[in-house]
């Protein structure tokens, strides 16, 4: 059957947006299984593409099609650069701003264990915004399922947490930080075993003296050794540096009766930590307290307690980091739509020699997409490396605000991250290969014959 020339043309244009759209609305699909599916399930899918390759006359020519695009590679080396570079500078990024993330939160995560709990007034966020009254204080200890030191007396540290502002390293007057001062007692290195003393001494009790977490030492100035600071309207000592490898770290340590006086505390404090008796025993011991009608208070693992002071914050890093990396890939995928596109037509000739002997459309898609993927796969790797080379372990802290001490903590590049910024890259490469595949796969052979 012969169609007028204009309805024709109008078919046309119509199973081209017919495929267009199936095109998309396959794309979408396999981008949602992509992103949930697991290293296992990648590795099984990669055997079989491997099987499919080796055992099938398709397969085999695949694979003879992609060899020769791969071995042209050297010749296109600007364009196939671009795709790399790009790829490389979305995942180093995205891992690197995942990496602050997973760092901040796992030093949080550190702080905290299931055999210690917290107990602060009921409804209250943190530490900073609790207030236990002296009657409290004195109740909360006394509860069954604590445990207790040689003597028999309970394990259990009353603290109270302020927020002091100190100056800042490398800055002027002007520029000053929160830091978060803690009063303990003798109990807080009890509870807290892997605090150690690395330089000076400890504060003496009664004293205006403080020992300082390495962090905080890091972040703000004039707190040596030996050195005195100005906290509240009191002149402070520095006698002793602490280190905990947690977000205790950022901490300053003090006499807790010292710190009450000096910012008008009286005999309130902000909170109980102690050590349980046995951490299976940690729901009885809730119930214990919560079911004293003296007490109004919330009780947590010092684990959950601190894993949800990370949650807000690492949200909202992870929102950060996945926004720019969806900016930075949409440039990548348009830049490798460019390269690829190029590609195709300067190889339209070879594509429709393949087509004329006998090499059907599925084999020169297969190979379009594997030699993206390759690109993708190299500039995938090296914005990994890079980002775990330059990012792993370095230090940073957070914006101290209101009554929120400034936290250091350290970048951590997790090989669930590297594996997150590969997924990315060849994602990038699907979509940017997936087109100019098909373009490549649909040319006429008389036509493509022409273009060159």
């Amino acid at each position: 059957m012969h169609w007028p020339a204009a309805e024709e043309i109008t078919m046309n244009k119509f199973g081209n947006f017919m495929i267009g759209l199936g095109l998309v609305v396959a794309l979408v699909v396999t981008l949602g299984i992509w992103v949930r599916l697991p290293w296992p399930g990648v590795l099984g899918l990669a055997v079989l593409f491997a099987l499919w390759m080796a055992l099938t006359r398709l397969g085999r020519q695949a694979s003879s099609v992609t060899a020769v695009g791969v071995s042209t590679l050297r010749q296109r080396l600007g364009s196939s650069s671009v795709i790399v570079i790009g790829i490389a500078g979305v995942v180093g990024v995205l891992v690197a701003l995942l990496a602050m993330g997973e760092g901040y939160s796992e030093t949080l995560r550190r702080t905290g264990s299931t055999d210690t709990a917290i107990v602060m007034r009921g409804a209250s966020a943190s530490e900073v915004m609790s207030v236990l009254e002296r009657d409290n204080v004195v109740v909360i200890p006394q509860v069954a399922g604590i445990a207790r030191d040689a003597q028999g007396k309970p394990i259990a540290s009353p603290e109270i947490v302020v927020a002091a502002n100190l100056q800042l390293k490398g800055g002027t007057e002007d520029d000053v930080g929160s830091v978060q001062l803690r009063g303990i007692g003798d109990e807080a290195w009890t509870v807290r075993p892997n605090v150690k003393v690395v330089a000076g001494r400890k504060f003496k009790p009664g004293m205006h003296e403080l020992m300082v977490g390495q962090g905080a030492q890091r972040e703000f100035a004039g707190l040596e050794v030996g050195r005195q600071v100005k906290l509240g309207n009191q002149l402070w000592t520095v006698v002793g540096q602490f280190a905990s490898g947690d977000a205790l770290d950022s901490e300053l340590w003090a006499d807790a009766n010292v710190v009450a006086d000096a910012y008008r505390r009286g005999g309130s404090r902000n909170s109980v930590t102690l050590k349980l008796a046995d951490p299976n025993g940690f729901d009885a011991f809730k119930a214990s307290l919560e079911a004293d009608p003296r007490l109004k208070v919330d009780v947590d693992t010092t684990l959950d307690y601190f894993s949800k002071q990370s949650e807000g914050t690492s949200k909202m890093i992870q929102g950060i980091g996945i926004t720019v990396g969806v900016i930075m890939a949409i440039g990548a995928i348009f830049g490798a739509l460019n390269c690829m596109f190029a590609a195709v037509a300067a190889r339209a000739r070879e594509i429709a020699t393949l087509r004329a002997i006998g090499f059907r459309g599925t084999p020169v898609v297969v190979a379009i997409m594997l030699e993206t993927m390759l690109l993708a796969l190299i500039g995938g790797l090296l914005g990994g490396a890079l980002a775990w080379l330059i990012f792993n372990g370095y230090t940073a802290s957070t914006l101290a605000a209101g009554s929120v001490g400034k936290l250091s903590f350290e970048f951590s590049v997790t090989p669930a991250l590297l594996w997150s910024g590969l997924k990315w890259a060849l994602a990038i490469g699907f979509i940017g290969g997936l087109f100019p595949a098909v373009r490549a796969a649909r040319l006429p052979v008389t036509t493509a014959l022409r273009e060159l």
